[in-house]
């Protein structure tokens, strides 16, 4: 499987990092400039950039180029967050919308892994701007997710 994602901070990053973490492949689109919330994304994430400098095509073709879109989320669906939904529906792409604080969590990601069996996973969610301690706690929930994909495909 491989991980695409932005490469924004939060969950974006979450997911890059817990991919590489468990040795997973890692790609995506960023924006021109490998532009991010807290400064150019570095250059050891295999990320392409996008001609445009809008987040919003970087959102749009992560979701063209995946096979599904997992989005993380602790509170209301807005900005590309929300973003990321419409482009599923536009797209016509399987989306599985978890809350992070479901105990389930985990199970109800895996269930929805198995069902779908995505060659290309993109995962999205909000920036640590808009929910402060997000990427650790999509991390934490990535990392032991990812762990189970790679051990359950082996």
């Amino acid at each position: 499987m491989v991980i695409v994602s932005g490469g924004q901070t939060g969950v974006d990053r979450a997911a890059l990092d817990a991919a590489r973490q468990v040795g997973l492949e890692c790609a995506g689109w960023c924006p021109h400039g490998r532009w991010a919330e807290d400064g150019p994304l570095a250059p050891d994430y295999p990320l392409l950039e996008t001609p445009d400098t809008d987040p919003a095509q970087r959102t749009e073709w992560n979701v063209r180029d995946s096979d599904a879109t997992l989005i993380l989320l602790e509170d209301e669906l807005l900005g590309g967050t929300r973003l990321t939904l419409d482009c599923t529906v536009r797209w016509r792409k399987p989306c599985a919308l978890v809350m992070l604080q479901l105990s389930e969590a985990a199970d109800i990601i895996l269930a929805w892994i198995a069902q779908w069996q995505p060659v290309r996973l993109n995962i999205a969610g909000p920036r640590e701007s808009e929910c402060p301690g997000i990427y650790a706690r999509s991390h934490r929930l990535l990392t032991h997710v990812l762990t189970s994909v790679k051990v359950l495909r082996m």
